[in-house]
């Protein structure tokens, strides 16, 4: 099964793609914590100068995926409370800027939603699990950006390549769960375009920390305890 859709790479720098790949490989467990990470064997994997692989090894540092050192860098991980911790952090960002578009103009944003939703059911029709993970972190990603508010989309960019690897490997784990646990994903997402359609911060409020609380009991099923 591919690892990333293409749409999510198309543009990126071999670096960039380089880190996509180790974080995801960090991520859901097959390099361990206490791994050492080589620029020259990374390099001969990847059929690459050492260049993009430095380019990447900082940027995981930078992420607290891996460690630094002389001879190399040592895989650090990212553990269940670490991505709990990650999912705090989103329920944040997103009840707040779902809360701004309360009082908002949203006809156009619901729009582009409602078509993300299409996608994701057919990604599901197809069992294309990589693709279904990417609509679904365009989804969130789209209110976000819409709030047009610097400072959160700031954290947000902080997180977001974390974000879509976890996406993936949870995402996988969902379309082991069969048809039922997939349309209840996308349920979850037609709900906050309700609650964003119903203009009230409250309700807003409701449905964001109820899907946060659904996220974090798939989390416990698909992330390695370390």
């Amino acid at each position: 099964m591919k690892q990333y859709p293409s749409s999510w790479l198309k543009g990126v720098s071999l670096g960039e793609a380089i880190a996509c790949e180790l974080r995801l490989q960090i991520i859901n467990g097959t390099v361990g914590p206490g791994h050492i990470l080589s620029e020259n064997g990374i390099a001969a994997d990847f059929g690459t100068s050492r260049s993009p692989v430095r380019d990447a090894m900082k940027t995981l540092s930078n992420e607290g995926l891996i460690r630094l050192e002389r001879m190399g860098a040592v895989v650090l991980g990212l553990g269940l409370k670490d991505v709990e911790e990650l999912y705090d952090v989103r329920y944040l960002i997103e009840s707040f800027v779902q809360r701004r578009l309360a009082g908002t103009q949203t006809d156009a944003l619901i729009s582009r939603l409602r078509q993300t939703i299409d996608k994701m059911e057919l990604a599901a029709k197809h069992q294309d699990a990589v693709e279904f993970s990417y609509q679904d972190f365009s989804f969130h990603e789209a209110i976000i950006t819409e709030a047009q508010h610097a400072r959160m989309l700031h954290l947000w960019r902080s997180i977001r390549e974390v974000v879509i690897a976890v996406m993936l490997i949870t995402t996988k784990e969902v379309f082991t769960m069969g048809e039922a646990k997939i349309s209840d994903v996308i349920d979850k997402h037609r709900r906050i375009i309700q609650g964003l359609e119903s203009k009230d911060a409250d309700r807003i409020e409701a449905g964001v920390r109820s899907y946060f609380a659904d996220s974090h009991t798939t989390l416990h099923h698909s992330i390695p305890n370390s």
